[in-house]
């Protein structure tokens, strides 16, 4: 798998047919989408962090493996997608040095990580809060924001709502990011009002009493999203958000042994950071 400059240029080199989406994995729920014309759309990168053998003794949240890119070196994107606030998702290291080395690119972010947008040195000019629904074309791109739960719906009248996911249509193709979130009252039913999504891509670390009692806020089990895409009719469905950290996550075989009880036909991937998935309809 490419890595760095190598990925930087493998990227910029391919031409995505009608009716298909690449999708490279960067970690955690971290992606790089590119569909037609120039530029990607990159969701949630987190490229910083410590390795684990520079993480101090009794530090839990370590990387497990390096970042597949260093921020400095993403000349190519068009548009950053940050969920919400949390460091893994809007990271100032992260989102500071893209905004500088893709001098074109907006940054589509949630109010409440205006701080973060501002010690990244990004200007307001190059930022957009979305409203829930109401869909923003970023180039021959559409993307829609939609509300998630980690682990409520939260809302503020001046920031919007905290937790977002995206529709994302693009090159013939709808793909839906979910952020970070659980299952909440009305969940089910938003997304079936939604245009139905090719790919998925869910945080599927699961959540347990143990790890909220150290803060951790957890995320969607696998036996749920095995749920989800069968009631959605996903046709692929990738993993998210179980790689980067180990002490908040499942086994990675979870997931699968969910959808073979519960939708044993449905296509899945996790993808491995630099990995390439080309995606055709």
């Amino acid at each position: 798998m490419a890595t760095h400059q190598a990925l930087i240029a493998q990227m910029d080199a391919l031409r995505v047919p009608p009716n298909a989406l690449a999708i490279w994995g960067l970690g955690q729920m971290g992606f790089a989408l590119k569909g037609s014309g120039e530029g990607l759309i990159y969701i949630d990168p987190y490229l910083t962090g410590l390795l684990k053998e520079d993480a101090p003794p009794g530090e839990i949240f370590y990387r497990e493996f390096p970042p597949p890119l260093h921020p400095a070196e993403v000349t190519n994107a068009r548009a950053v997608l940050c969920s919400h606030e949390h460091l893994d998702h809007t990271d100032a290291g992260t989102i500071g040095p893209i905004a500088t080395a893709s001098p074109a690119a907006v940054f589509v972010i949630s109010g409440w990580a205006a701080a973060i947008a501002d010690a990244a040195g990004i200007p307001t000019a190059r930022r957009l809060v979305p409203a829930i629904g109401q869909p923003i074309n970023i180039g021959d791109a559409r993307v829609t924001a939609l509300p998630s739960a980690h682990y409520r719906v939260e809302e503020d009248p001046e920031r919007g709502h905290r937790w977002l996911g995206f529709l994302i249509e693009w090159n013939g193709v709808t793909l839906y990011h979910s952020g970070d979130t659980i299952i909440y009252p009305g969940y089910l039913e938003m997304l079936k009002a939604q245009p139905r999504a090719d790919i998925a891509i869910l945080p599927v670390n699961g959540r347990d009493a143990y790890r909220d009692a150290l803060g951790i806020v957890g995320n969607l089990l696998p036996v749920e999203a095995a749920w989800l895409a069968r009631e959605l009719g996903w046709d692929v469905l990738i993993a998210g958000h179980n790689d980067l950290f180990i002490a908040n996550s499942l086994p990675a075989g979870a997931l699968a042994d969910a959808l073979r009880q519960l939708n044993p036909r449905q296509k899945m991937h996790a993808l491995q950071p630099g990995e390439l998935y080309l995606y055709v309809k």
